[in-house]
């Protein structure tokens, strides 16, 4: 009896050994190889897109990941930080969550990392709440339509790209047209309450630039959130999404945000390096399908929610070599609410800020536009495009005044279109102010 007794408790405790081991199983994985910028490890039991953490043989921890994918009992995370010094037979730890970031007023006027950690010095957060990164879009008919115009103060866009409260926006630009210099400009003036800025690949030199000098008082209303260029690809992803799950926080209590992201197109530049380390074939000029997915997913989150407040989202678009087609500016443009293209020829002309108006398009402005207002634009937009059409003529000296009553008014009215569009220094001009001018131009060319 007590032979058969002890039996059945050797058997019990080999029962509790597997137990725990399949229990270990679940939540630990050994490493086996670095795979480019993924680590692949046998196990843990996870989900896509769960956080897990990467630890020596020893327990001693060396940086957060993310589950991309999966092949069996394979699987590839991608390190938020560098994994130096990583070994084979290191852990992955599962730790059961989605990534997180804080959100709230205790982040107003503070500049973070995209883990939500505060880097400028000036101690811990005020009182936040933690949100997951990994957000879903507004249902199409819960969101309101879009009536209530967002001034900007710059008289360009509020007069003829005039931008609502929770549209989604592009400014394409290829580099040194001002890009940044329109962003900080556009945080310090934007009529919205809150402002949250998303630095995704910005330059280290450039972050306390932008911070310092072209957002400077406005950072009282913001919150800055920043990856820069030289950190791994799933940080400046995870800045983007920090960014927007924060500026939702803020809508969900009622406030009016303005998103500002640049740029869009280093966020397709981050996920092309982890599609392609994760084994993605590549399809249009190197990018992975799963690029062209998830931007749509990101862009839709931006917009006006039922019951609260709204989200109105300005996303800078790079565009490489000045090509307005390249695969990640067109995917954009058929996403977005319109796009404000910033042109080189007028930067090298001193035109400031560099807005081609012609090229530019705000989906949403005869919504948020009165006939009067909109009548004004369409007039002096038609003596901007005869003017341009003509302009080879004029300046060598061909055209004489009374041939063609539209080209006379065009040129007429050049000088004074091209003044009001400049803004040397940018500053704010009020909405009604940039209105009240803009019905005053090219009044003795309507109608011809």
């Amino acid at each position: 009896m007590s032979a058969g007794l002890e039996a059945m408790r050797r058997r019990i405790a080999r029962a509790r050994e597997r137990v725990g081991e399949v229990a270990l199983v679940r939540r630990s994985g050994t490493i086996t190889r670095l795979v480019g910028l993924g680590v692949e490890s046998r196990g843990p039991q996870v989900a896509v897109g769960e956080e897990c953490r990467l630890e020596t043989a020893d327990g001693e921890f060396v940086s957060h990941a993310e589950v991309v994918g999966f092949e069996g009992n394979r699987i590839l995370t991608m390190p938020v930080d560098e994994v130096r010094g990583l070994r084979r037979g290191d852990r992955v730890i599962a730790t059961g969550r989605q990534p997180v970031v804080p959100a709230g007023d205790g982040l107003l006027g503070r500049v973070i990392d995209a883990l939500g950690e505060p880097i400028d010095g000036r101690g811990p957060l005020g009182e936040v709440t933690w949100r997951p990164v990994h957000g879903e879009s507004i249902a199409p008919l819960e969101r309101p339509r879009i009536e209530e115009p967002m001034a900007t103060g710059v008289r360009a866009i509020d007069a003829f790209l005039t931008l609502g409260r929770g549209q989604r926006i592009g400014i394409f630009a290829g580099s040194g047209v001002g890009k940044s210099r329109l962003m900080g400009n556009i945080a310090r003036h934007a009529s919205d309450e809150v402002v949250v800025i998303g630095l995704v690949g910005e330059r280290n030199r450039e972050v306390r630039e932008f911070v310092e000098q072209d957002l400077g008082e406005g950072l009282a209303r913001a919150v800055v959130v920043v990856a820069t260029s030289d950190e791994p690809p799933v940080r400046r992803v995870r800045c983007a999404l920090a960014a927007t799950a924060i500026a939702e926080e803020f809508r969900r209590r009622g406030r009016n945000v303005t998103l500002l992201m640049d740029s869009l197109t280093r966020v397709a530049m981050a996920l092309r390096e982890i599609g392609l380390s994760a084994g993605e074939p590549p399809s249009s000029k190197g990018y992975p399908p799963s690029v062209f997915a998830f931007l749509p997913r990101l862009l839709e989150r931006a917009g006006r929610e039922a019951g609260a407040g709204s989200m109105t989202g300005i996303y800078t678009v790079f565009v490489e070599a000045d090509d307005m087609n390249e695969p990640i500016a067109d995917h954009a443009r058929s996403i977005l609410d319109g796009h404000i293209v910033l042109s080189r020829s007028l930067a090298e002309r001193s035109h400031y800020p560099a807005i081609d108006v012609l090229g530019s398009i705000s989906r949403v402005m005869p919504q948020v536009t009165g006939e009067e207002h909109r009548r004004a634009a369409l007039r002096v937009r038609r003596l901007m495009a005869i003017y341009r059409d003509n302009e080879d003529l004029v300046s060598i000296g061909a055209y004489r005044e009374g041939i063609d009553p539209e080209l006379d008014a065009a040129v007429r009215w050049h000088r004074p279109i091209r003044d009001f569009l400049r803004q040397e220094g940018y500053g704010a001009t009020p909405f009604e102010e940039t209105v009240a001018r803009l019905l005053a131009l090219g009044v003795d060319g309507e109608g011809d």
